[in-house]
């Protein structure tokens, strides 16, 4: 069953195996039509990724996703390298976070 996402618990399952193999995202979060609810079944996934996390793993995490049996687009995000400040302030406004990984999280 689809959440308010438009995905399915075990496709989110999945996006977490992903992001548990990097230990430097301390969070994954939804944003864009799939955060807010408005998705239609071919929009793609757009994933912020906060920690000590630059472009390049970013785009690792992005091809480690596109490899995934989801017939989804993936548009992955380092938050700490975003240079848009309305960008920032949508992630944080709408984000629906889906991983955190507890052991290296700042609390």
């Amino acid at each position: 069953m689809k959440n308010h996402t438009g995905l399915t618990e075990a496709e989110i399952e999945q996006l977490i195996t992903v992001l548990h193999r990097w230990p430097q995202i301390e969070r994954g979060v939804l944003f864009g039509s799939r955060a807010k609810g408005i998705a239609r079944p071919n929009s793609d996934i757009d994933l912020a990724l906060y920690g000590d996390v630059d472009e390049l793993i970013a785009e690792r995490v992005a091809l480690e996703m596109d490899e995934l049996p989801l017939p989804y687009l993936f548009d992955v995000k380092a938050v700490c390298q975003l240079n848009n400040p309305e960008l920032i302030k949508h992630i944080q406004r709408v984000g629906v976070e889906i991983y955190r990984n507890v052991q290296n999280a700042v609390i």
